[in-house]
């Protein structure tokens, strides 16, 4: 069933969840060290000092609490909410005592299923570079967990700054608004997804920009990344989505920098999504001189930039939209070459 979404619609809802969690954020914050959910310094993070976790709670609840209010039920949205639910309570565990890495996969593969199963959400079909794919039972299923899989972490591992991972999901919230909207789409559950999460995320956003008071934690971390590879998933299909360009192309930072990641451990002969390390896209522009702020303002602007390249694209404005996306993956390039995102640099003199 559809939401009636019309711009007082859309503010009611931002502000409503944007509330929600200005107000949950400290009463979490009070939990986190009640519990003991608290982020030590590591070789991923940034902090000098221990940080409360877990408040993705109150994204979580924040979001929950506006469903309540605005969305419509159906069986898909319970599935989704189910699935929701079981990430949390996994990430929830990791935030308080650390588990191995093969549970966490574990709870992300459950609530996958969830959606695929019981909610009947999976990629049937996309084109890509005007190559079309289709995909049967039971390929489908295969390629949707891929899929999803590969979303949840990338926004789990873009975690690693003050306001980073809040801030790309933002972005990416707000620009499958605007492309709903645009293409006359918006009602369905993805349209209604990304408004909850915006006001929740921006509630949460306010505690989390640097510098920050708490952190959002694996459990927020991985729920937020849920609703992003959620949302991605039914816009393929409600038809939102023809193309694999179109989700790929909003959350290409976080991607590329996954990538980068994988491909640096390889070169270096370490394990790639086990071993942690400061060689991040965020870690780079530190390492530039950037301040945590500036650093921030860099990976937005190139993400907005993503963004606006993918709304051309959307729009069927394939000229404008390659030649911006050729623009910011040249600004990587730069990167590549100026920082030790994929390469340690050579020091010292030749003997």
């Amino acid at each position: 069933m559809k939401l009636e979404i019309n711009t007082v619609n859309i503010l009611l809802m931002i502000g409503s969840t944007f509330l929600f969690s200005l107000i949950l954020v400290p009463i979490v914050k009070k939990i986190a060290f009640h519990i003991g959910a608290i982020d030590y310094p590591n070789a991923r993070r940034l902090n000098k000092v221990p940080m409360p976790t877990i408040g993705g709670l109150a994204v979580f609840f924040s979001f929950l609490l506006g469903y309540m209010l605005f969305g419509r039920a159906s069986t898909e949205m319970l599935a989704i909410l189910i699935s929701s639910i079981v990430i949390l309570l996994v990430g929830l565990i990791d935030d308080i005592k650390p588990i191995s890495a093969k549970y966490q996969f574990l709870g992300q593969v459950i609530a996958i299923s969830i959606i695929m199963f019981y909610g009947k959400i999976t990629i049937e079909h996309f084109t890509f570079l005007g190559i079309y794919f289709n995909f049967p039972t039971p390929f489908n299923y295969l390629v949707t967990l891929i899929f999803m899989l590969g979303i949840i972490n990338a926004i789990d591992l873009s975690d690693g700054m003050d306001g980073l991972s809040s801030g790309i999901s933002i972005i990416y919230f707000v620009t499958i608004l605007v492309i709903a909207m645009l293409l006359s789409m918006a009602g369905n559950i993805d349209t209604t997804i990304a408004i909850l999460m915006i006001g929740s995320l921006l509630g949460f956003l306010v505690y989390n920009f640097p510098p920050a008071r708490l952190y959002i934690g694996d459990s927020g971390s991985n729920f937020v990344g849920l609703m992003v590879a959620t949302t991605a998933l039914y816009g393929f299909k409600v038809a939102t989505f023809t193309s694999l360009i179109i989700p790929l192309g909003i959350l290409a930072t976080p991607i590329i920098d996954v990538l980068f990641s994988i491909l640096r451990r390889s070169f270096q002969k370490k394990n790639p999504f086990t071993t942690p390390d400061k060689d991040h896209l965020h870690h780079q522009l530190l390492k530039m001189k950037f301040s945590t702020k500036e650093s921030l303002a860099v990976i937005y602007t190139i993400n907005i930039g993503f963004s606006v390249a993918t709304i051309l694209y959307s729009l069927s404005y394939y000229r404008y939209a390659y030649i911006l996306y050729i623009a910011l993956m040249i600004v990587f390039f730069f990167i590549v070459l100026k920082t030790e995102i994929l390469f340690p640099k050579r020091s010292g003199k030749r003997k």
